[in-house]
């Protein structure tokens, strides 16, 4: 078992950190990248300080050590050696979304054993949903394993406490650590009700001896919060709690609609039923994962209401409705949000494998006259094929994982077209400057919705002359001459822009178009009498 599991993290790094530089950063990453940059040089601040800091001084520590590598004699006489900025950003989610393998299988197997475990594990390692998340510089990969690794082992405790032999306070004490970890990853406290909610249902039982009392309480929130201190000390700073009242005002929305199934909708939290569809999530379950798994899932669902399974189905049944009930009645949705419910997806398909796998071996009497070994040998042969179908899905679509598209969802033909702004995620814009940056005319005006991370990659191309502006922005789209270039990415259509894209295409022809991987990702148009004149109209 042990070796299966250090082969299936191992493997998991691998996919996960394959051509890790592909793509360009995103906007999103590009500032985790200017608060390492400040961290660096002024210490500690408030920089990005609408999200907690662990992630970020990780990110830290692995650019220092990037830059270090590339300054070694080794990689100096061979260039291919050579880490990218974007591979060192993004290598600690790779690294922790890899080991996030392991505590799926250490929970999993407190919950419903071994094999269930390493088939949910396998899920993970090769789901191309799990390795796309795990290939950006966001938080959530980091909140998924600390909640995973707290629950771990809050569940150790409480099989320590029932079996009266072991003492269970370390396995408290450890919960609480890691519980101020994750808060310190991504504030979303109401993920401490999933464990506590499971822990509950058992008070009533008179023989129960996981119990902790007032005191022991007292001292797991201690440790929480000691651990959340060290770990995101910014939170110190009055202009952290600044920035915090500023994104949870909703005031840091730079754009104002995502595209879904090709309409745009309103995205903001505080919009509830009126912003993105309720069954947003749904479709991506649908959609974007391969069919073997939702076959499977589909199977697992029902078994986790039957006592066979267990008392473990109730921390499963609690994690579906804290992250499905809330996440499916926001307005604002991102798939990202997903990273921290896709564990439990995998897992309810887990359930339904095994549950499969024993239902085979006994109808075709593989295992007619065998052992408990060969039983298991049979089980994990039929829950290979389900784990082989998607590590196929994810191989077939590296190193662009977040592209893949199943079969219901219309496969390679329709792939981005559901989730442009997530699928696409600024892949091609780093290209797109590269492009810009040699035929943009001397202090030209270039217009995109990524102005940030259009200007950052044009410097490092050599045009720190160009002006870089909003595509949204009609003030300074009336600004513009002929010459100026307009850049058209899919997944940043809005309601601010999508006007003036329809006719831009209806009048005009792109002079460069990038792709992402065999899809087009980015058109960069060229401004020529009649397309300016369409610009300064409708930017009055």
């Amino acid at each position: 078992m042990l070796s299966s599991l250090i082969a299936l993290v191992c493997v998991g790094f691998g996919l996960r950190a394959y051509r890790l530089s592909a793509e360009g950063l995103s906007e999103d990453e590009l500032n985790k990248l200017l608060a390492v940059e400040d961290y660096r040089a002024r210490g500690l601040t408030s920089t990005n300080g609408e999200h907690p800091m662990l992630m970020k001084a990780l990110l830290t520590g692995s650019i220092v050590v990037a830059e270090r590598w590339n300054r070694a004699g080794l990689t100096q006489a061979n260039s291919s050696l050579q880490i990218a900025p974007e591979s060192a950003l993004r290598l600690p989610s790779a690294v922790f979304g890899a080991l996030t393998a392991l505590l799926i299988y250490l929970v999993v197997a407190e919950l419903f054993g071994p094999l269930t475990g390493l088939i949910a594990a396998a899920l993970w390692a090769f789901d191309p949903a799990a390795i796309g998340f795990n290939r950006i510089a966001k938080e959530d990969t980091f909140l998924l394993f600390f909640f995973l690794l707290a629950n771990f082992f809050w569940l150790r405790g409480q099989r320590a406490a029932e079996s009266g032999v072991a003492h269970p306070e370390r396995y408290y004490w450890a919960t609480a650590a890691a519980f101020g970890a994750m808060m310190a990853s991504k504030y979303l406290p109401h993920l401490l009700a999933i464990g506590t909610s499971y822990y509950h249902i058992f008070q009533a039982l008179p023989q129960t001896r996981w119990r902790l009392g007032k005191k022991k309480y007292l001292i797991f929130f201690l440790i929480m919060g000691a651990v959340f201190l060290v770990c995101n000390p910014a939170i110190l700073l009055p202009e952290t709690w600044h920035e915090m009242r500023i994104f949870a005002g909703e005031r840091r929305i730079g754009h104002d609609g995502y595209e879904f199934m090709g309409r745009l909708y309103p995205n903001q939290m505080s919009l509830w039923l009126n912003g993105s569809p309720w069954y947003f999530y749904y479709a991506f379950m649908a959609f974007k994962l391969p069919l073997s798994v939702v076959f499977a899932f589909l199977v697992g669902l029902p078994l986790l209401f039957q006592k066979r399974l267990g008392d473990g189905r109730y921390f499963i049944l609690f994690w579906m409705f804290y992250w499905f009930f809330p996440f499916s009645l926001m307005g604002g949705k991102f798939l990202r949000y997903f990273t921290l419910a896709l564990p439990v997806v995998l897992i309810t398909a887990a359930v339904g494998i095994h549950a499969l796998a024993q239902w085979l071996t006994q109808v075709f009497g593989w295992i007619a006259g065998g052992d408990g070994r060969r039983k298991a040998l049979a089980q994990l042969c039929v829950a290979a094929v389900f784990v082989f179908t998607s590590a196929s899905a994810a191989i077939s679509f590296a190193p662009y994982y977040r592209l893949y598209t199943n079969e219901l969802g219309g496969g390679r033909t329709h792939a981005g077209d559901f989730f442009p702004h997530d699928e696409f995620y600024d892949g091609g814009v780093r290209e797109t400057a590269i492009a810009v940056a040699r035929l943009a005319p001397p202090g030209g005006r270039v217009a995109s919705e990524t102005p940030g991370l259009l200007s950052h990659y044009a410097r490092l191309a050599g045009r720190d002359d160009l002006i870089s502006i909003s595509l949204s922005d009609r003030a300074a789209l009336g600004g513009m001459r002929e010459g100026d270039l307009l850049v058209v990415a899919r997944g940043r259509r809005y309601f601010s822009n999508d006007e003036l894209v329809k006719k831009l295409e209806n009048i005009s022809r792109p002079i460069v178009q990038t792709s992402l991987g065999e899809l087009p990702a980015t058109l960069v148009y060229q401004l020529d009498q009649a397309s300016r004149r369409v610009v300064v109209e409708l930017s009055r």
